[in-house]
């Protein structure tokens, strides 16, 4: 009777969990509009409070010359940022015409070899679609989007601002809260390093190549560095198109993908484990279904802070017994698992 009613008790309290969770998902769901800004701030706050507290302990600055000099650099960020944008979007806009008519050109080729194997697959009534792609619409939309972003960079420098003014300097935290600090802080502290890294050398290597837009590319590999594993397979793909209607010989459209491709490889297998240490303790699968959820709540955004914000769920359900085999879960060990070591010792969590 009593292994019954520990049964129910657990599936009441999975049960708890799902509809906590379900709830949870839709409030951040619903509140994204400002729960974005909020996270991004709370990240941008934790990349620049080690400034002041170097500036007011170390150089014994005053307080004011500390946080003017974090205010600089929050608003130096943004400013990046947007403009790297906007020029990315005036690039498109002011070049649309000639890569879509070299686009065409490609495809006509294509379509001219399957022509000469008479292969019919429509190839007219294809390149005719194509002819009638609303591509300047499509920029419209991404102007859009650019807008959107200057909103919520307001936002941002705001949350930012207020969590700075209201910190002491070098607070030290324990428990729950240190543990979330000093691995956030870290893996966010390392990825902004190694992605600006690869931003710079995947740029700098499709320059060398005189393809067109390598700072937007470049540009794009530093945000898509953010987004595990997927992310680098994006931005190594992304030139593609522009490589295959630029250069003329195949060998160098390969070299304009495997180049940038290894340096990414190298710098996100290698170089970044090794700064990292420990990491986040999550296992890929877990990575990978958390950039699909955070995706489809926060969308582009959301994969950008997916890791770090399942890394976060993942050491408060650590905290507690009920919840702490999700946390396994998440970490890829089976709770409860038992194997032998090498050592004949009986460990009792294996990993996935």
């Amino acid at each position: 009777m009593g292994g019954r009613q520990i049964e129910q008790g657990n599936l009441t309290t999975v049960s708890l969990l799902v509809i906590a969770s379900t709830c949870l998902a839709f409030a951040l769901y619903w509140t994204r509009p400002v729960m974005v800004p909020f996270m991004l701030a709370l990240f941008l706050t934790h990349l620049v409070a080690p400034l002041v507290d170097g500036l007011q302990l170390g150089l014994k600055a005053p307080r004011w010359v500390a946080l003017f000099a974090a205010f600089l650099v929050i608003a130096s960020l943004l400013t990046l940022l947007t403009l790297l944008l906007i020029t990315s979007i005036g690039g498109l806009m002011e070049n649309v015409d000639t890569f879509k008519e070299k686009g065409l050109q490609l495809v006509d080729r294509v379509l001219g070899l399957l022509t000469r194997w008479n292969i019919d697959l429509g190839q007219k009534d294809f390149v005719d679609r194509i002819r009638e792609l609303p591509v300047l619409p499509l920029l419209q939309d991404a102007v859009g989007g650019v807008m959107n972003f200057l909103t919520t960079s307001v936002l941002v420098a705001l949350f930012a601002v207020f969590m700075i003014l209201g910190r002491q300097p070098l607070e030290v935290r324990s428990g729950l809260w240190g543990e979330m600090d000093r691995k956030i802080r870290r893996y966010l502290a390392t990825k902004v390093i190694t992605s600006a890294v690869t931003g710079i050398l995947v740029g700098s290597t499709l320059a060398l190549f005189g393809l067109d837009l390598a700072m937007v590319f470049g540009f794009m590999a530093f945000l898509l560095n953010f987004i595990p594993s997927v992310g680098s397979i994006i931005a190594t793909l992304l030139p593609l198109p522009i490589a295959m209607i630029q250069l003329e010989s195949g060998l160098m459209v390969a070299a304009a993908i495997v180049i940038p491709g290894s340096i990414q490889f190298t710098i996100g297998n290698v170089i970044e484990p090794k700064l990292m240490g420990d990491g986040l303790d999550l296992h890929p699968l877990s990575i990978l279904l958390a950039l699909i959820f955070w995706g489809m709540i926060w969308g582009p955004v959301g994969m950008l802070m997916a890791a770090p914000m399942t890394a976060i769920m993942g050491i408060i359900l650590a905290r507690f017994e009920t919840t702490r085999p999700a946390a396994e879960i998440l970490a890829g060990r089976l709770p409860g698992a038992i194997h032998s070591t090498s050592e004949g010792d009986s460990v009792h969590v294996e990993s996935l």
